[in-house]
């Protein structure tokens, strides 16, 4: 279970450039539960998940997953137990080595580390099983750079890569924006498989209502750093694309209408 506790994060405070990213921000996540997170630019979405994985400490509130506070550990102290995937599909690996030399970095994540071989027939024969699950023929280039591969090969293989060690949190940070729609869907196939299969406890930011409507059971909508809706079980089923936008476009309305009235009273006073 994640259960997160009124954080705020405030970038550049107390000068004119002060931004609000998130503002008393609360949500608890079940354990197995799969959660899309939307939000126009700005919204605060993607400050949460970095504030989750450790690369924002916030400035008040709480972090406790699976019952342990880890509001103040730094990022490398939690990639015991978060995965993420983000939406640059040549972050997260080592291009330079190979396929094999990424996955085995990445199943040591978290364990103590010592001197031995780190590649050997029986490590490189489980590498082999687990690869071949992505349909993409990877599983015969192991020796392969990971950074000669394609955008969609290569954000396979990160997937893969966080997930290896069924973490307690996986973070998707628009991890098929940059793909093209064909290798987006196959991504978001193997996607929902590995997390049905491991039960994984997921956020996954995404700017795709199709995405958020097909994918997971629940959704939250951000606006200016704070959840503005929330649907979980049936009455996320329930929602449909156009449905999404209606709501964004109330966001908007309920916005132009307080900066007019703000305008109203600010001209009242000169």
């Amino acid at each position: 279970m994640l259960e997160i506790k009124n954080i705020s994060i405030t970038f550049n405070p107390n000068t004119p450039n002060e931004v609000k990213a998130l503002d008393d921000v609360s949500l608890t996540i079940d354990e197995g539960s799969f959660v899309t997170v939307l939000g126009t630019n700005g919204s605060g979405k993607s400050t949460l998940l970095n504030a989750l994985a450790g690369n924002f400490i916030p400035d008040k509130g709480s972090i406790v997953l699976d019952g342990t506070d880890i509001t103040r550990w730094h990022e490398h102290q939690r990639a015991k137990y978060i995965g993420r995937v983000f939406q640059n599909p040549f972050s997260g690996t080592a291009p330079d080595m190979s396929i094999a030399e990424n996955i085995s970095l990445a199943s040591r994540r978290g364990l103590g580390r010592g001197l031995g071989w780190a590649l050997h027939v029986r490590t490189l024969s489980q590498y082999r099983e687990k690869i071949k699950s992505l349909n993409m023929g990877l599983e015969e280039r192991l020796d392969n750079p990971i950074g000669k591969l394609s955008g969609g090969q290569r954000q396979a293989l990160t997937l893969l890569m966080a997930t290896w060690r069924k973490p307690k949190l996986l973070l998707l940070d628009e991890h098929t924006a940059a793909l093209d729609p064909k290798t987006a869907n196959k991504v978001i196939q193997l996607t929902e498989e590995i997390i049905q299969r491991d039960r994984l406890t997921t956020l996954m930011v995404t700017h795709s209502m199709q995405q958020a409507v097909n994918l997971g059971n629940r959704i939250i909508m951000m606006h200016n750093g704070k959840i503005a809706y929330d649907f979980e079980a049936e009455e996320k089923k329930r929602l449909k694309v156009n449905d999404l936008l209606s709501l964004f476009d109330e966001i908007r309305r309920k916005e132009q209408m307080d900066s007019s009235i703000a305008e109203m009273l600010q001209s009242n006073y000169v």
